[in-house]
């Protein structure tokens, strides 16, 4: 198997390998630019002497070789090549008889010249066999009066456009392998560099455990890329954390909430087991054995529907619900509770609304506000049930003149397992999960729980439901 490798060197390989691809288009486009713009320059230089000659066509070949022809190619070239071709002929295309006395090589004058002057056309040709290097040869046509009379050539060796050419190409091989060392270079301490952050996050990331969840890791406070992947990874560790806490929380509270009524069954099991009773007393241990299991499942119930609830997998029956209806059984149902509690048991203001919703599972969210109302409010208290209709939502109110709730009590009172320090010496029996679970069912519904209270006064827990 092939080893895997690391981000540093796949970021120094793409970015070698972008650079070479670079520097071979931009080479290859600077040396065609380079060539045509030689092979430009020759082409016109050619041209405009040829140009100057034509004129000069009826003169004596004294006035234009040598000393004339090297006057021109030295103005239009720069300097007198030694390499430079000259020739002029007939219409014909034989030789001028006046150039046969001068020590010129003779230039080749192809077919498709000779046609193209005869239509008055110029000919650009590249010829070989005239010396080292290859000629250019610029053939132009001599026209009076729209006829040929002579034909003029013009030669210039492409030795210096040759060697031009060689001398950039040997540039550019020895700059090539030099750019891409160095490239590649700053390519690897550019990728050591960006990753070193991410490297630091590495080690950081590698001492947090379950244990040190508390741990953070360092942001730069630049605001670049790898500093909000610092704050992504902070945030999901904050979560984490809360998470874990919750974890650790919800398993102390089940395992104390659950310890007492197992206590208590094994305790009387025991001892029906290991003293002789009779069929009464066998009865009543039975009795209460089997209350103390009823609250075992309520408490395992509540238990596996907020942990549902926390998952997002609390499923709703969703069907119409007539509210005004539900708050009815319920207060039919409650009324011996509020009479066993010497507590009033009141409704409000009841107006007529459904909604969609779980009709079992908002049950259980007013028998839950309900039962707290009653077991917190002193005997001679009250408790009043009312249903409104506000804008776009229902208002579902349990109110009461029990103790009420400080504020910090307010902030705690819908956590799991919590009971305030009132329900204790009240000694109120409950798990703490009532509150919890309806906020949770309300949730779910899509609304929200508030509470109002006041210490000594009362108070008011007010459920929102969406209306259709």
């Amino acid at each position: 198997m092939l080893k895997r490798r690391s981000i540093r060197t796949r970021l120094t390989l793409w970015y070698t390998g972008l650079l070479t691809l670079t520097l071979l288009l931009l080479g290859s486009v600077t040396y065609g630019l380079m060539v045509k713009s030689l092979a430009q320059d020759i082409d016109t230089a050619l041209e405009k002497i040829a140009g100057v000659l034509s004129q000069q066509a009826r003169r004596e070949a004294e006035a234009l070789f040598p000393t004339a022809i090297d006057e021109l190619f030295q103005r239009f070239f720069g300097v007198s090549p030694l390499d430079r071709y000259f020739e002029m002929r007939d219409p014909r295309g034989r030789r001028d008889p006046r150039l046969q006395r001068r020590s010129t090589r003779s230039l080749p004058l192809s077919p498709e010249a000779q046609a193209n002057a005869a239509r008055g056309l110029p000919t650009w040709e590249t010829v070989e066999g005239l010396g080292d290097f290859p000629v250019r040869l610029f053939t132009q046509p001599v026209l009076q009066s729209g006829r040929l009379v002579n034909l003029i050539q013009v030669g210039f060796s492409l030795q210096s456009f040759c060697e031009t050419r060689r001398h950039f190409l040997r540039i550019l091989a020895l700059v090539f392998p030099i750019a891409l060392i160095l490239a590649g270079g700053g390519g690897w301490l550019l990728a050591h560099r960006a990753l070193s952050p991410v490297a630091q996050m590495t080690r950081a990331a590698q001492r947090i455990s379950a244990a040190r969840l508390n741990e953070r890791l360092d942001e730069s406070g630049t605001g670049d890329e790898l500093d909000q992947l610092a704050h992504t990874l902070n945030a999901m560790l904050s979560r984490l954390d809360d998470a874990f806490r919750q974890i650790r929380q919800f398993s102390a509270d089940a395992s104390h909430e659950l310890q007492t009524p197992l206590t208590i069954l094994k305790g009387e099991l025991e001892v029906a087991l290991h003293t002789p009773r009779s069929a009464d007393a066998y009865q009543q241990t039975m009795r209460s054995a089997l209350e103390e299991i009823d609250r075992i499942a309520v408490l395992v119930d509540g238990l596996m529907l907020l942990a549902r609830a926390d998952a997002g997998v609390l499923r709703m029956d969703q069907q119409p619900v007539e509210l005004h209806q539900l708050v009815q059984e319920v207060y039919d149902q409650t009324q011996i509770l509020a009479a066993h509690q010497q507590v009033s048991l009141q409704l409000d203001a009841i107006e007529p609304i459904a909604i969609q919703g779980d009709p079992e599972r908002l049950r259980r969210v007013l028998l839950n506000l309900t039962n707290n109302a009653i077991k917190y409010t002193p005997s001679g208290g009250r408790v009043t049930l009312s249903l409104q209709r506000c804008c776009d939502r229902a208002a579902l109110r349990v109110t009461d003149t029990g103790i009420g709730l400080s504020p910090e009590e307010q902030e705690q009172v819908f956590h799991r397992f919590y009971r305030s320090d009132n329900a204790r010496v009240y000694d109120v029996e409950g798990s703490g999960l009532g509150l919890c679970i309806a906020r949770s069912i309300a949730d779910a519904h899509g609304g929200t729980i508030e509470l109002d209270s006041i210490p000594g006064v009362g108070s008011t827990f007010t459920v929102w439901l969406p209306l259709p």
